[in-house]
């Protein structure tokens, strides 16, 4: 199976996969299904949330794949699919006053190890701390360090101007900093 990290793979793949091609499809619901997880684990903190989130959004751009424009990138338009089930599934769980259990990213126990207890306990406070910001932040913050998206990306993402985006990360960075408060850190996090 190829990698779908370069752009003309990821082209090929998705031609392929709109012409009905299920491996095609299936490449691409292995390549992105992490990534996925992870962002949606981090905005929603339930796996169970998370899974129903990235499940939705693989139908989704599964039955709308025939509308996606091939000029246009496909991680940003795959992105604004996945945030808009993670802001409906909050919304919808805020009606419902329910109670959120918080999970740990995927791979994040099986990349640990006893040589790193301090990069572990870091990771699990910069983890917590990201559970505490306010939604539009968290998300901002993780499409821009952790999805490494650029601000017009961004935008296609959260339909949020880059200015609007731009304070948001700026501030999920401050309260990061705040709340980690250790000062071999504080350099950690930069626009």
């Amino acid at each position: 199976m190829s990698s779908l990290s370069d752009s003309a793979t990821l082209r090929r793949t998705l031609q392929h996969a709109r012409q009905g091609d299920r491996a095609s499809f299936t490449q691409l619901v292995e390549h992105y299904y992490p990534r996925a997880m992870r962002f949606a684990l981090q905005m929603l903190r339930s796996r169970e949330d998370a899974e129903e989130a990235v499940q939705d959004t693989f139908l989704r751009v599964h039955d709308n794949l025939a509308r996606f424009r091939d000029d246009a990138p496909f991680d940003p338009w795959f992105f604004r699919i996945l945030g808009n089930r993670c802001r409906t599934m909050l919304a919808r769980r805020k009606r419902h006053h329910e109670v959120v259990e918080y999970g740990d990213p995927p791979d994040a126990a099986a990349n640990s190890s006893t040589a790193d207890l301090r990069h572990d306990g870091f990771a699990r406070d910069v983890q917590r701390a990201l559970a505490e910001l306010p939604a539009e932040q968290r998300e901002a913050f993780l499409l821009r360090h952790v999805n490494e998206m650029e601000y017009d990306e961004m935008t296609i993402v959260t339909g949020a101007k880059g200015s609007t985006l731009r304070m948001r990360v700026k501030r999920a960075i401050d309260a990061l900093r705040g709340k980690l408060q250790a000062p071999q850190n504080a350099g950690a996090f930069h626009e």
